[in-house]
């Protein structure tokens, strides 16, 4: 299997398009597609979607895994061998935007003195991560799915909790001397794979959908519930002192989901991809809560999603 035609198949899913794949790749689009032709004919399947944007076929994916291992063992070849020690392997990663914005910042630090190695992270639903594994988008994930993926290897880092939190002024606003009117009080959600603040609601017995808010950013969620606009399930580890200073409060003391997070990632003999993991385990040592099962108080934690 020709390296080049691989290299070409990694340039298309990446890019989006056939030109944009000949800019990357410093060559004609006529030639990115004779390239693509010729891998599919080797292989006697379709491996690439041809729309805007370019996607990978259950056959690409697989074979886009295989490009991507290559890639990573070339450039650590070239290093040993003494000639690509200034080549740096490009390491797609997926995680979720709440770990992204609190445990996993040590992560991008130790990362910023790898001089052989760059990160491409994807910021994708922990629900959702381990399917990018499975179409050979990254090299390795944050996810909630404890199962591995083929080829993948797995382990626990712990568990991120969230806690039902709203302005004080919100707070007040709905409050009655039976307690919170859930069914009326705003609610934000990060986007329509968030399901969290509904579950809460199902478990307080609301059935209608209050007004709701969609914020798709884990700082400015915390900024939008700040201000007043709706009450949501935050992060723990995302919160500072704006509990003890009053600018929000805690609904429901009791309450609060604890999601246990995975990292699954090729097993694959890197030592690239070994620091990575390295990276992501002791960062998660330092910030999650230790345990594997899911705890939760207050809504069921089944087909729970959290958001981004």
């Amino acid at each position: 299997m020709n390296l080049e035609h691989l290299k070409a198949l990694v340039a298309v899913v990446d890019e989006g398009t056939f030109e944009a794949a000949a800019d990357f790749l410093r060559i004609t689009p006529s030639a990115v597609s004779q390239r693509i032709k010729a891998l599919e004919a080797s292989v006697g399947q379709v491996l690439v979607r041809r729309r805007l944007p370019c996607t990978a076929t259950d056959a690409g994916a697989l074979l886009l895994r295989m490009a991507r291992q290559v890639q990573v063992l070339e450039a650590e070849t070239a290093a040993a061998l003494g000639s690509g020690a200034s080549s740096r392997a490009h390491l797609p990663v997926a995680v979720n935007a709440d770990s992204l914005a609190t445990w996993f910042v040590p992560v991008l630090q130790q990362a910023a003195g790898w001089d052989d190695s760059a990160l491409d992270l994807h910021v994708e639903d922990q629900g959702y991560s381990s399917q990018l594994l499975r179409e050979g988008e990254v090299t390795g994930a944050v996810t909630s799915d404890p199962v591995p993926v083929s080829g993948c290897r797995v382990e626990l880092l712990g568990s991120m909790r969230y806690i039902p939190v709203a302005a004080p002024a919100l707070h007040r606003r709905f409050s009655t001397s039976r307690g919170i009117d859930w069914a009326a009080m705003p609610v934000l959600r990060f986007n329509t794979k968030d399901n969290l603040q509904q579950q809460l609601l199902a478990a307080k017995g609301v059935g209608e959908q209050p007004p709701t808010h969609t914020v798709p950013s884990s700082q400015g969620f915390l900024t939008a519930v700040t201000a007043g606009l709706g009450w949501g399930m935050i992060p723990e580890l995302q919160l500072t002192d704006e509990l003890e200073s009053g600018a929000l409060v805690r609904l429901e003391k009791a309450d609060h989901q604890d999601v246990a997070l995975y990292w699954q990632a090729w097993t694959l003999d890197s030592e690239r991809l070994n620091r990575v993991t390295a990276a992501v385990r002791s960062a998660a040592a330092d910030r999650l809560r230790a345990g594997g099962a899911p705890e939760a108080s207050g809504p069921s934690r089944a087909g729970y999603r959290r958001r981004k």
